[in-house]
């Protein structure tokens, strides 16, 4: 049985949070009573955000910058009190074939997606290690555990942030510092604009998502897979054989979603931001 003094006045801070599920669950959180941060390249972005939010803690934040980092840490534990729980939610998906994808966008995606998970799980760790308590969760995907075509990079680079977080997990054990993996399927957000997603297969929402996370927080786990069904299909593939779990993906046209299936005039605002941001 859980109830809303497991989140209140927990403080948080949630990486990423000017959109998609960073601001989805710093809604969610919010609303039970928890003090949140958040922290965003976009400085228009997050400031409009925070400011629907009513939120008084939020600064601009470059994830693969550890001096950045460290600052955005510092100004929510100044403004807030010792931080609960970090999320680490901002990531990339540009999408499209690896022989097209340029060395810059190649390093953009490690740097964000897998560089910036490690720098801010190092230095929440080094604040919640002393102390005893804390949390961290990183928000991967199921892109960690199965693979897309026209996303080869990404796949590799939620890979990484699994197999990260496994280790980091076991090695905190007993510490009083948990980590979790929160791992999405497609989501509807800007990440997936202009793809249809896979056949007889839903697309979560943010909410979908800020609820798991609302869940981790209450009862920290070593992952957790939204939507369930999605989550249970990319468990399942690991006990096929993989012509049989490669043929699965190809009926539910899943290898076409990022490839040939995407409508390019729709993705371009993500791709353009993505890439060059």
């Amino acid at each position: 049985m859980t109830s809303n003094a497991d989140v209140h006045g927990k403080v948080v801070a949630i990486t990423g949070g000017a959109r998609g599920i960073g601001l989805a669950t710093a809604a969610a959180l919010t609303g039970l009573g928890a003090r949140v941060a958040i922290g965003d390249i976009d400085q228009v972005a997050l400031t409009e955000s925070a400011t629907r939010l009513n939120l008084s803690t939020y600064c601009r934040l470059d994830v693969t910058d550890v001096e950045s980092f460290a600052a955005f840490l510092d100004h929510v534990e100044e403004q807030l009190g010792p931080i609960d729980v970090l999320i680490n939610n901002a990531g990339i998906m540009p999408a499209g074939r690896l022989v097209d994808e340029s060395d810059n966008v190649t390093k953009r995606i490690i740097d964000i997606n897998v560089l910036g998970v490690i720098n801010g799980a190092k230095l929440a760790a080094q604040r919640m290690v002393p102390r005893g308590s804390g949390h961290v969760i990183n928000v991967a995907s199921l892109a960690g555990e199965i693979y897309t075509p026209g996303l080869a990079t990404y796949c590799a680079s939620k890979y990484a942030v699994v197999g990260f977080t496994d280790a980091a997990r076991v090695e905190h054990r007993g510490s009083g510092v948990d980590f979790s993996l929160m791992m999405p399927s497609f989501v509807n957000t800007e990440l997936t604009a202009g793809t249809h997603g896979v056949r007889g297969v839903r697309n979560a929402e943010p909410h979908d998502i800020a609820a798991a996370i609302v869940g981790l927080i209450r009862k920290p786990r070593a992952r957790v897979r939204v939507t369930k069904f999605a989550g249970a299909l990319a468990a399942a593939q690991k006990f096929m054989p993989r012509t049989v779990a490669e043929g699965l993906t190809r009926a539910l046209g899943g290898e076409n979603v990022f490839l040939d299936g995407i409508d390019a005039d729709e993705r371009k605002g993500y791709e353009d931001r993505a890439r060059h941001s």
